[in-house]
């Protein structure tokens, strides 16, 4: 019995696709190739170089600061008078005019006649009040009964020696009837007369003066006759 052998080729396994960590590690290893070869070709260097100066020169060249030029002062506004407005009078609106209508209403009342207002009275003259007539005075008096007024003391002297004659004191009399001083008006021509008037009424109750019959203090003269008796 005679075996047979097959002699064609085998077909090629399929490749499985990479995953995702291997194709990060690859990347990362070829950064690192390419560092490594730019550190030994010099390029880097070149680089730093150009990059460093550049950033040395912006920091010490400044730019000239700009010139601010002074700001001229505003002058003052003059303050604005204000010219006082005429107010212009507000006059009223004209009022309807009330237009007669000839034709009566059919609900007007018919046979009704308002009879006229009466006369407003004449205004009656009033005659002027009187003027007040002058007050009524009564005089102090000294003689009233219930007065009990004693009898002025003849001096001893004067009628020794004959001394006689009239004496009148002004006498002003308070609202209470009491003296309050006395004035000399007509002398008797001996002093001791005259002391003994003025002892005499200075000690006397009056009755007071009156005006429209209110008591008031007002002068008053009082005569006193010295006569010598046989």
């Amino acid at each position: 019995m005679t075996a047979t052998f097959s002699t064609a080729p085998r077909a090629p396994a399929p490749r499985r696709p990479l995953s995702r960590n291997a194709v990060i590690a690859l990347v990362v290893v070829g950064l690192h190739i390419g560092f490594i070869w730019a550190l030994q070709s010099g390029l880097l260097m070149r680089a730093a170089e150009i990059v460093v100066p550049a950033e040395i020169l912006t920091q010490f060249i400044n730019p000239p600061a700009p010139k601010v030029e002074p700001v001229p002062p505003t002058p003052p506004t003059p303050a604005v008078q204000k010219k006082p407005v005429a107010k212009t009078p507000v006059q009223p609106a004209p009022q309807p005019l009330a237009i007669p209508d000839p034709a009566p209403s059919p609900n007007a009342p018919t046979g009704v006649v308002t009879p006229p207002l009466p006369p407003a009275p004449a205004p009656v003259a009033v005659a002027p009040a009187a003027p007040p007539g002058p007050p009524v005075v009564q005089l102090p008096s000294s003689d009233a009964d219930y007065l009990q007024n004693p009898t002025p003391i003849y001096p001893p002297l004067s009628k020794r020696f004959g001394e006689h004659g009239k004496v009148t004191y002004k006498v002003w009399i308070g609202a209470d009837g009491k003296p309050q001083r006395a004035e000399l008006v007509t002398s008797s021509g001996f002093s001791r007369l005259d002391k003994a008037a003025y002892d005499a009424v200075m000690s006397w109750r009056y009755v007071p003066g009156k005006r429209n019959g209110v008591p008031e203090a007002m002068p008053f003269n009082v005569p006193i006759n010295w006569t010598l008796k046989d």
